[in-house]
């Protein structure tokens, strides 16, 4: 029995021997950067950085093929990498262009595939146009201080954003600096070589660790999609007409719920994505406020209402734009927002027209008309006895106002035409609450 005892534990001690080693091997995450890179994109990686070290991993792999793509975009990804405490290393297997550039650049090791290249950073518009001065300024500084930050030169890393910096021998004024595998290494640019991720792994003593795949998930697939300039249009347009239609009917219904949907999608996508702070959707609240408040509390249409509107076409225009823009995405943001407002009126006017005369309009409403000769009144029997009579305006009718009557002050609306405040009026009908008077 004492036998069988010993034998048991001896077992048990070599499979806790061979299970040891392995959880020394430790934890590897692989996050895929490719294609454009664009807000989505960065959501993605933060997103994986951040549960990385939750998990405890011992490096973050970052597999790079891209040629590029939003700067302000390339940035966030930059930021969250210098600032992730685990290893990071940049597998370039194929190119980093442009963005992908500075994004390799932030990490600790730069591993590239043969026949690979980095470099031809320079930061263009959303139609590949080369972008502005300011935004060129700004995005070489991002270079050089990202290489300073890593230990590389940072000379090549600004030749690669500015043609006008000269490297004798290797980059000419005149041209951005793009290095192939080889060129990198050997100017220090790159640490290593590689072909496969073993090969990565096995250079940072990680051979056997476990791999952990990061992939964009459902979630952020719909966010980068809602943020397309197309649906994001489409998305305001949806917005803005169910707001309308939610005026122009009683209540609270299917309109205004639609409406607020649709703008919470907007806002809420461009948020998630680094195009929008917090501050874009609340001033967009506010300026709503403000035009509910002008519609419902003050009479005619003035300064309140007016800059609601601007405070939420700001809050809207703003969302579209990135954090660093050039002329033409401003230009290219003018039409996308333009088009969205001349949508918005078209179907709102071609809706409000054509609707009350199908059969859904017909089942909102009532269909009997309540007549006076039946017994029926709109407006309370004093206000009807007041038709004709003659009084003078207490203040300026554009069209609504207040109107003196004798001893009465009643609130009026003139019957189309603005009345100057002192002018004699008449009242000519009276709709419901609603006093009509014309100038005397």
């Amino acid at each position: 029995m004492t036998r069988k005892i010993i034998i048991l534990l001896c077992l048990c001690l070599t499979a806790l021997a061979e299970i040891s080693p392995a959880s020394e091997e430790g934890i590897v995450y692989l996050v895929p950067i490719e294609g454009i890179i664009d807000g989505g994109l960065a959501a993605f990686v933060v997103r994986a950085i951040k549960e990385a070290q939750e998990a405890g991993a011992d490096a973050v792999v970052f597999e790079v093929n891209t040629f590029g793509g939003r700067v302000d975009a390339a940035v966030v990804i930059r930021d969250a990498i210098l600032n992730c405490p685990l290893k990071t290393i940049a597998f370039v297997n194929k190119r980093a262009i442009s963005a992908g550039a500075l994004i390799s650049l932030a990490t600790d090791q730069i591993v590239m595939a043969g026949g690979s290249s980095i470099g031809a950073a320079t930061a263009v518009d959303m139609e590949g146009k080369k972008a502005s001065e300011k935004v060129i300024s700004y995005f070489r500084t991002e270079m050089r201080a990202t290489a300073e930050k890593t230990g590389r030169p940072p000379k090549l890393a600004e030749a690669m954003v500015d043609e006008d910096v000269d490297i004798p021998d290797l980059c000419p004024k005149g041209k951005l600096l793009t290095l192939t595998t080889e060129e990198a290494i050997e100017h220090k640019m790159a640490e290593y070589t590689a072909e496969t991720l073993d090969e990565v792994l096995a250079l940072n003593e990680l051979t056997g660790a476990i791999i952990v795949r990061i992939h964009v998930n459902w979630a952020e697939q719909i966010v980068r999609f809602l943020t397309h300039p197309m649906v994001s249009s489409l998305l305001i347009t949806i917005g803005f007409l169910g707001l309308v239609f939610e005026v122009k009917t009683p209540g609270w219904g299917v309109g205004g719920t639609v409406g607020l949907v649709a703008l919470a999608l907007f806002f809420g996508s461009h948020y998630l994505v680094y195009l929008a702070e917090w501050w874009e959707p609340t001033l967009f609240i506010l300026g709503a406020v403000l035009l509910l408040i002008e519609i419902l509390y003050i009479p005619g249409f003035g300064m309140v209402g007016l800059l609601g509107l601007v405070l939420m076409t700001i809050a809207i225009f703003w969302s579209f734009l990135g954090r660093f823009p050039s002329a033409e995405d401003i230009e290219q943001t003018f039409v996308w927002v333009g088009l969205s407002f001349i949508a918005t009126v078209a179907l709102s006017i071609l809706i409000l027209r054509t609707m009350p005369r199908t059969a859904f309009w017909n089942r909102l409403i009532l269909q009997r008309e309540e007549r006076v000769e039946e017994g029926f009144r709109s407006s309370p029997a004093e206000y009807e006895a007041l038709v004709g009579a003659s009084g003078v305006a207490l203040t300026l009718l554009r069209p609504v106002g207040t109107g003196r009557f004798g001893k009465q002050r009643l609130n009026v609306v003139s019957d189309g035409e603005y009345i100057p405040k002192g002018t004699a009026i008449r009242i000519v009908r009276v709709e419901g609450n609603r006093i009509v008077v014309e100038q005397a």
